[in-house]
């Protein structure tokens, strides 16, 4: 009798652990699971990237940019310095759709403010949607400073993201 009492308890177990697995295998949709990656981003810029070449860019600036993109919210944060521009930059803007060498299409422009200089710093954010995340995740987007001098561009940085 002992052992029948032990078999029955054997058994509710099993069937009560075959039960919580099921449920936790089958009670979950696709859309009750979040998954949320973070990017760090960073990119050089310098003139020899900017595309197409200007015939006269006698530019011996640079830039970098740091930050991070967030895949749940589509939103890149980010800070982009520059340094030795012919004049302080007169726009700055991201663009898409693009590797090394090619031209993309533009995400957004940066509204800089004034007062700049030939060197500085700016920061800020913005909302990629689906095509530009996959472009940016691909190593296809990058960023551009213009100057008085250089108004089709004076330095160009392609965009890396790394999973954190």
């Amino acid at each position: 009798m002992k052992q029948v009492f032990i078999q029955i308890k054997k058994n509710i177990l099993m069937s009560c652990l075959a039960l919580a697995t099921s449920f936790m295998f089958f009670g979950c949709t696709k859309s009750d699971v979040s998954v949320s990656l973070m990017y760090s981003i960073s990119g050089n810029a310098n003139s020899s990237q900017v595309t197409p070449a200007p015939t006269t860019n006698n530019s011996n600036g640079s830039g970098t940019m740091s930050g991070s993109y967030n895949s749940s919210t589509k939103v890149m944060t980010y800070t982009s310095t520059w340094a030795s521009l012919t004049g302080a930059p007169i726009a700055g803007a991201f663009y898409s759709g693009a590797s090394a060498g090619a031209v993309g299409s533009l995400v957004g422009t940066w509204s800089l403010g004034s007062g700049l200089t030939a060197s500085g710093s700016f920061s800020g954010s913005v909302t990629l949607n689906a095509d530009q995340e996959t472009q940016l995740l691909a190593g296809k987007c990058y960023y551009l400073f213009s100057t008085t001098a250089n108004a089709s561009g004076e330095i160009r940085g392609q965009i890396k993201a790394s999973a954190q």
